[in-house]
């Protein structure tokens, strides 16, 4: 709960209370920034220093979190990151003073609590909503203190400054939205509006997003730049399959056919298995989960769902293929070997045009990317194998 005496107090003044070294903040702040290297008003200028000096001078943000229809994954995801003290820290920085996981009290206790948050931080509170919310029926399906549940998020929405939907179910409805959805399921800015909204869609999510939109409101007075769907640009301006570990593979046409084959156990290109990637804008594949590279689903072997897309996940089916957007070639090509192993001088003297040669095929076959899927697998992998066999005779004929 947010200090009774002291309603005013800055996240330096909690810190050095609750006695947290300034080292583990410094390091929070050095997370911040990597996560949003060019995307908040915080961390755009400034050393981790003064970050951090913006940061202990803001007012510790009071939040109230909001569970409604959810698996709690998004908390989870919060309460398990394994660097050093993150999750206690993250919880010092913010005043966390509604959660109904978190909390002690139940019932009616927990409904005082609620009420007694909303008026002694009114219009200055961060409201965050776990879970989609049931419309249909007048919102039979969910009722929290004998209210339905639609009623509530409205009612503490009233009195927020920002509503944060954290997770997939809360920014669109989630996989309680899928055909038939039997309760009605619907993200957060169907059912509010005349209110700051940030999507923060995931399933789950990362949880350094929230915390960088909470103290980018709380520190800057505004909310990070979003995008037509809400989500901040910091977080969801790429999509994965540019940063993507096995990039390499889908530039050179090696891809996995079914899980468990030769190409699936060498870490090949998952898109002929359902990777939604292509399409995903998220940052999974630069900002790994619990601060552990390969701890995501294409790190472990699993295609991309889509889950950060609203017309993606839960709507294509998992194995079903999507089309490729921005499919370009690489930028440099690996040299030419001899059958011995030994770089060949004469070939050197053709690289340039061979790569040029290659590169202007890669182009033509990333265009057709964009209307075809299984069959524009097949071609890429075609035209590149065309191209080493020409790159090879004209190697031969400069040898002979």
């Amino acid at each position: 709960m947010a200090d009774p005496v002291r309603p005013e107090i800055t996240v330096q003044e909690h810190l050095e209370a609750v006695g947290v070294s300034r080292r583990s903040f410094l390091r929070l702040c050095s997370v911040l920034i990597a996560t949003a290297p060019a995307g908040m008003a915080l961390t755009k200028a400034g050393s981790v220093a003064e970050v951090a000096a913006k940061i202990g001078k803001a007012r510790r943000p009071s939040v109230i979190w909001l569970h409604f229809q959810d698996c709690t994954g998004c908390t989870e995801t919060l309460l398990r990151t394994s660097a050093p003290d993150a999750a206690s820290l993250i919880l010092d920085i913010i005043s966390l003073d509604y959660h109904e996981t978190l909390m002690a009290a139940s019932g009616t206790q927990a409904e005082a609590a609620l009420q007694q948050a909303m008026t002694d931080n009114a219009g200055k509170y961060v409201l965050v909503v776990e879970g989609s919310i049931p419309t249909r029926d007048d919102g039979v399906y969910m009722q929290l203190g004998g209210r339905p549940a639609v009623q509530v998020v409205k009612d503490a929405a009233a009195k927020a400054a920002a509503v944060i939907a954290i997770g997939s179910c809360a920014s669109w409805g989630g996989v309680g939205s899928a055909d038939p959805n039997p309760t009605g399921a619907v993200g957060v800015d169907t059912v509010i509006s005349g209110k700051p909204i940030v999507n923060l869609p995931g399933c789950p999510p990362n949880p350094y997003t929230l915390l960088a939109v909470v103290l980018e409101y709380v520190t800057m007075n505004r909310l990070p730049e979003l995008d037509e769907l809400r989500r901040p640009i910091f977080a969801y301006e790429r999509v994965i399959h540019e940063n993507c570990p096995r990039r390499a593979h889908f530039d050179a046409g090696r891809f996995a056919n079914a899980f468990g084959d030769e190409g699936h156990r060498q870490g090949w290109c998952l898109y002929k298995l359902g990777c939604k990637g292509p399409v995903t804008h998220a940052s999974c594949s630069t900002r790994h989960f619990n601060e552990i590279p390969g701890v995501w689903p294409i790190g472990i072997g699993a295609p991309c769902l889509g889950c950060t897309e609203k017309n993606v996940v839960w709507r294509i089916p998992t194995v079903e293929t999507v089309p490729i957007h921005l499919a370009t070639p690489p930028d440099t090509y690996p040299p030419i070997y001899s059958g011995a192993g030994k770089f060949q001088t004469g070939a050197a003297l053709l690289v340039g045009a061979i790569a040029g040669a290659v590169g202007s095929a890669s182009w033509v076959v990333s265009q057709r990317f964009h209307s075809s899927e299984e069959a524009g697998v097949e071609r890429i992998a075609a035209d590149r194998a065309l191209a080493d066999k020409e790159a090879a005779a004209a190697r031969a004929k400069k040898e002979g």
